[in-house]
């Protein structure tokens, strides 16, 4: 653990409540181990706590964990790379690229039957996949009743753990052949958008997405152990990957380190969910932007790009559906939510990042000058944020000491 000075406006003391409430989540048998970070003005307290797996060795400062969504942002940042560099425009179709999804079909309505379309209005553009306003994602209605819900789980989108790993063409094949649920720019879909730019990022840069990011995020930013699987030389520092057994209410694996998903490179490289990372790797990441687009004598992006990104862009007709996973007070900028409006300590508006589905958080808040990062290796139940990824935000919002 190392404890931040007083320099860091973060009471010491009240960190170490920290330390003693995430614990108890371990205690009580809720996660086997996790990996708390909090910065604040360059200075930076960690706490490592429990095991990488049930019965398993102590867990690591640098222990490997699946951050599955965290790693939307990181698409995101790679596509602004790219519009930076006037290899792309927010506001051009995307046809040229994907032609898989040019002249979309829509349903007439969201309870329509498959075919029954009209023409889209107009192209999907970048700033639609950014957003998640292409008209391709998750239909918030739960149990499935929609035709086009049972259509996407069909095609091999269904919503839940497992992700897609078709190849890339593939990938795009299959979401052509669905019609658009909503007219593009209407309307906030989650999790197609970054699953596509992965694929776009990868044909614009004439290379694979894995070697993209290396090249121009990764390795500038020294991120060594940021990938889409798990050498063999590192799985000893890979966590287990738990989820609830609800019959009886104990952990049971979900992905193993040496045998899972990530053991080897993947078929699909997921731009949606299909990164590992440590918290000092992310932390980086997370720096940078806190920073601008900078870090250290490594830039990535320019300011703006980064004020872009970190502001919300989605009117309120937009974001309708999205309060199960946004709730009230957060909006979406590119790849990651943003506060909108403070209902609660850790909510300050101006406050972006994002969640993993197999147990990670990740905020900053340029107000506060401040970065979180919870890794812990059990999945989400719900959309709801667990029990210990709110008391993590609560503790690290008490310890603000100026």
């Amino acid at each position: 653990m190392s404890i931040a000075s007083e320099s860091s406006g973060l009471s010491q003391a009240r960190l170490g409540r920290m330390r003693e409430v995430l614990a108890r989540h371990i205690d009580d048998g809720d996660v086997p181990g996790l990996v708390a970070l909090v910065s604040r003005r360059g200075e930076i307290h960690a706490d490592v706590l429990g095991r990488m797996a049930v019965d398993g060795p102590p867990m690591q400062r640098d222990t490997i964990f699946r951050i599955a969504s965290m790693t939307k942002p990181v698409t995101a940042v790679a596509a602004m790379i790219l519009v930076e560099e006037c290899r792309l425009k927010l506001d051009d179709p995307i046809d040229r690229w994907l032609p898989e999804l040019a002249d979309r079909k829509v349903l007439r309505s969201i309870e329509s039957e498959i075919n029954d379309t009209v023409p889209a209005k107009r192209a999907i553009m970048l700033r639609d996949l950014l957003t998640f306003r292409l008209g391709l994602g998750m239909i918030p209605v739960f149990p499935a009743r929609h035709p086009i819900q049972m259509a996407i789980a069909d095609a091999g989108f269904a919503p839940g753990p497992v992700f897609p790993s078709f190849p890339p063409d593939e990938l795009l094949r299959r979401y052509g052949t669905l019609p658009l649920a909503y007219q593009p720019g209407e309307r906030w879909l989650y999790d197609a958008g970054s699953q596509i730019l992965g694929v776009l990022i990868a044909r614009v840069a004439g290379t694979s997405f894995a070697g993209f990011l290396q090249e121009r995020i990764f390795g500038p930013l020294g991120m060594n152990d940021t990938a889409f699987h798990v050498p063999q030389h590192k799985l000893s520092r890979f966590a287990t990957s738990y989820g609830r057994d609800h019959a009886t209410g104990t952990l049971k694996v979900f992905d193993a380190p040496a045998t899972g998903k990530y053991a080897a490179p993947p078929v699909f490289e997921n731009g949606s969910a299909g990164l590992v990372s440590t918290a000092d790797d992310f932390n980086a990441f997370a720096q940078m932007m806190l920073n601008g687009g900078r870090l250290g004598t490594e830039r990535i992006l320019s300011r703006p790009s980064v004020e872009l990104m970190t502001s919300n862009q989605l009117t309120p007709e937009q974001g309708l559906g999205s309060e199960l996973l946004l709730g009230a007070s957060r909006g979406w900028g590119f790849g990651l939510s943003v506060v909108t409006a403070r209902d609660d300590l850790c909510h300050v508006p101006g406050r972006y990042g994002w969640d993993g589905g197999y147990g990670t958080s990740w905020y900053s808040d340029p107000c506060e000058t401040m970065t979180g990062i919870l890794l812990t290796q059990r999945m989400m139940d719900s959309p709801q944020p667990p029990a210990v990824f709110a008391d993590f935000w609560t503790l690290a919002y008490q310890a603000i000491d100026d």
